[in-house]
């Protein structure tokens, strides 16, 4: 009994050893995998930190360039906005937030992006509502209402400025006496949109710099229609998909005080060579009224020691010698009433003009300006001679009172 006993211990034993082998042999291997794994690990650590210690010298360079390019670009745009005493202020934070979700071009919207060629505001964009409503805040800032003080030769008096007219038809806009500008008119859709964004126009800004009153017509009710040309088809088009309302009424009249009679034949004078003027604006006053003609602007023709030029051009021309350079200068008096004509040399000056005016007109030199419209200039300098002012070989002035 005592050696089976033994027998019996002996197996359990053997099969205990057995298994501890089995466990260790397994353990052993999975150390080893582990070791591997960590080798690989503290390889791949390795190379990390030699490709930071020594990065890449040209991807470094490149960055650095661009992040120059892009601060002179802000730096540019920044001072671009300062001449127009804008600054910017950047993105709010749910902007940003939602520009992030459109990062990929294909969730971007389809008309979000601008191409050369597209209007800069659409006519479903326009808010009429918004723009009525600026233009009375605009007319507080530009004066309406306030009387200013003008200077007349007997003293002065007290004038309020005027508003200047702006029609608003269904498919464009008037402004002065026209022409008429469809909403698809880039300048149109410009205009409209510095009244929503509360400014006066930008297109008005050399001619009005204080800005000025709006006196504004809705007519959107109306549908302005452009005069047919000659020529033109007579009949009417059609429009497929589109029907004609019968409340919207077409206009072809433009608003705003019409052009005289007296204005348009003051553009049909035309000086000769010896400063004599055609005569055409009595057959065209008789054609258009009879012999009741509307008083016309008076010219004076006047007398400079340079006239008998004219008469050394021509007997220079006969004889081929060289004449001298003469100009015509056609001067609107401040009302309006007189012309002068005055011929002089090229290279006579500011201050002779002034000198044949005062013999012309009496009074003082000092008490007018003298200006050019297109482009409009200021010429202030006597000793400049009409040469350097641009004002040959012929010109047309204004005289407007200091």
């Amino acid at each position: 009994g005592t050696a089976h006993t033994d027998m019996e211990l002996m197996s359990s034993m053997m099969q205990k050893i057995t298994l501890l082998e089995q466990k260790i042999e397994k353990q052993v291997q999975e150390i080893q995998a582990k070791d591997r794994r960590i080798a690989e690990l503290e390889e791949k650590m390795k190379t990390l930190e030699k490709g930071e210690d020594a990065p890449d010298s040209s991807t470094a360079e490149e960055l650095e360039i661009r992040c120059l390019q892009l601060q002179t670009q802000v730096w540019e745009m920044e001072r671009f906005l300062n001449d127009y005493g804008l600054i910017w202020v950047g993105e709010r934070h749910e902007q940003l937030e939602d520009l992030e979700l459109l990062k990929n071009e294909e969730e971007l919207p389809a008309k979000s992006l601008w191409k050369p060629g597209e209007a800069v505001v659409s006519k479903h964009q326009i808010n009429f509502d918004l723009i009525l409503e600026n233009v009375k805040d605009l007319n507080v800032l530009a004066g309406e209402g306030i009387s200013q003080i003008e200077h007349t030769p007997g003293g002065a008096r007290l004038r309020q400025p005027e508003p200047l007219p702006l029609t608003l038809y269904q498919n464009g806009i008037v402004m002065f006496n026209g022409p008429f500008r469809p909403y698809e008119d880039p300048s149109a859709q410009q205009c409209l949109q510095d009244i929503m964004d509360g400014y006066f126009p930008s297109e008005l800004q050399m001619r009005y710099p204080d800005g000025i009153p709006l006196q504004i017509t809705d007519r959107r009710d109306a549908v302005f229609r452009e005069r047919d040309l000659p020529g033109s088809f007579p009949g009417n088009g059609q429009v497929v998909g589109h029907s004609k309302s019968s409340e919207v009424q077409e206009t072809t009249e433009i608003p705003g005080p019409k052009v005289s009679l007296e204005q348009c034949l003051n553009k049909l004078s035309k000086p000769l060579k010896h400063g004599e003027v055609i005569g055409v604006r009595g057959s065209a006053r008789a054609a258009q009224q009879g012999s009741g003609g509307v008083r016309s602007s008076k010219e004076i023709l006047v007398e400079t020691p340079r006239l008998s030029a004219l008469e050394r051009v021509k007997m220079a021309e006969e004889a081929g010698a060289s004449a001298p350079d003469v100009c015509t200068l056609r001067i609107k008096s401040e009302s309006g009433e007189q012309m002068y004509i005055v011929k002089m040399l090229f290279t006579e000056t500011i201050g002779d003009l002034r000198q044949h005016l005062t013999h012309a007109r009496g009074g003082d030199s000092d008490s007018y300006e003298i200006i050019s419209t297109f482009p409009q200039r200021v010429y202030t300098d006597n000793s400049r001679s009409l040469q350097e002012c641009g004002l040959i070989p012929n010109a047309s002035l204004l005289l407007r009172r200091r």
